[in-house]
């Protein structure tokens, strides 16, 4: 009852914020984007190769909007904007003369109707994996969220190596556009020669996405491929800090199971050493996927380091407890900070539990990271605050980083 008044309450506000900004999005052509993973790299890939393409374009995204050349901030640990803020940024949308609007959108949003009053046109899924069950309770409810992204669209894009592709196919309208990197579809990396410089299996889903995506658009395939191939990805996306060390840190904003196996998937391939992964779970959040994490993590890493990130009201020790029960359910064991050392001389797999972040960093940074190895930070990425019980406190990754090295920010 509290969800379907919450959900009332959003839609009501979305259609007075539609009336009082006169519908903006119906003067654009809408590229809506969800999925688990990868919505905020495939918005701006799209962005990128529209606006290089020469054709006027806004985004809103996890990270920022960008309308008319400016930057505007959409807001702590927010995809989607409020109904009114949505409509708000819109309108500037607008005003600037765009034709396209790139709009990142989460499952929530969509289940709320936050996005009401935005048609959209071209409608794109990158992926369904686990996420988010604290809300919507069911995979199946997460999926029917994702899938409204498609209601009345003129083309549905639908990635065919995903494993609910033929789900999502029923339910699609408009004309289906596939894209895979596996098989047979509309496109595949076979119709595009791009060198992307953001790294990984999962980047050349999102960049093939977004290629399709331009395509339906009609720009040409040069366009596309040398936008593809210039951009330089998202801060705080598999982004490598630099150092002066021996050893490698990346940060990361992996904060879901599948976008955690793909990332640790992808360092692993160029660790020559040890693999050393800092992260947490998110409180008042999916409790379901902390020990699924935990699993991950221990399966693919040597040392584990279990943090803080934005433990809101809970005990950042208790959630770290949770993930830590995934952690034993593989070889890896608990490890104490004390003995560190002889934990280094061993091939075996440690995990720790540090519930201060800052600390967790500078213990991975001063401690364990030796030559060779690579320190993978997952969790924050690109955000600019910790949230404590209602607070928001300031944090910044990469700061902290400089901080673990050289002992100041």
């Amino acid at each position: 009852m509290v969800r379907i008044v919450k959900n009332l309450f959003h839609l009501i506000n979305a259609f007075f914020a539609s009336i009082f900004y006169s519908f903006p999005a119906k003067k654009l052509t809408v590229i809506g984007v969800t999925g688990t993973d990868g919505k905020t790299t495939t918005t701006h890939l799209i962005y990128e190769i529209l606006k290089q393409a020469g054709l006027k374009a806004a985004m809103i995204s996890t990270v920022e909007a960008r309308i008319d050349g400016k930057s505007y901030d959409t807001g702590f640990h927010v995809t989607t904007p409020s109904p009114w803020q949505l409509q708000k940024l819109i309108k500037k949308v607008v005003d600037s003369q765009a034709e396209y609007i790139v709009l990142e959108t989460t499952s929530h949003a969509l289940d709320q109707s936050r996005i009401f009053g935005c048609s959209v046109d071209i409608g794109v899924v990158t992926n369904i994996s686990h996420e988010h069950l604290d809300y919507h309770k069911t995979l199946e409810s997460y999926k029917e969220a994702k899938a409204k992204i498609l209601n009345g669209v003129k083309f549905s894009v639908l990635n065919k190596d995903e494993a609910n592709f033929e789900y999502l196919q029923r339910k699609a309208s408009g004309k289906v556009v596939t894209f895979s990197l596996e098989g047979k579809a509309d496109y595949s990396l076979s119709d595009f020669h791009f060198k992307p410089k953001i790294p990984g299996r999962f980047n050349l889903y999102n960049c093939l996405a977004a290629a399709t995506i331009s395509s339906i658009i009609g720009i040409s395939k040069k366009n596309i491929e040398k936008a593809i191939t210039s951009f330089k990805g998202i801060p705080g996306r598999t982004e490598e800090i630099e150092t002066k060390r021996n050893f490698r840190v990346i940060v990361d904003f992996a904060h879901k199971p599948n976008a955690l196996k793909e990332v640790l998937a992808w360092v692993r391939k160029i660790t020559r050493n040890k693999l050393i992964v800092v992260f947490g779970c998110a409180g008042e959040r999916d409790r379901f996927k902390r020990p699924m994490m935990g699993e991950i993590a221990g399966k693919m890493a040597d040392y584990i380091i279990l943090t803080a990130e934005d433990p809101r009201s809970e005990d950042v020790r208790d959630i770290i407890d949770e993930i830590a029960e995934g952690c034993k359910k593989t070889k890896v064991q608990v490890g104490e900070k004390k003995n560190t050392i002889s934990f280094l001389k061993s091939n075996r797999k440690y995990f720790f539990q540090i519930p201060d972040r800052q600390e967790a960093i500078n213990f991975a940074i001063r401690k364990l990271a030796k030559s060779g190895d690579v320190i993978l930070l997952c969790g924050k990425g690109h955000e600019q605050s910790m949230c404590y019980g209602r607070t928001e406190y300031p944090w910044d990754e990469k700061q902290a980083v400089n901080k673990a090295l050289y002992g100041k920010v």
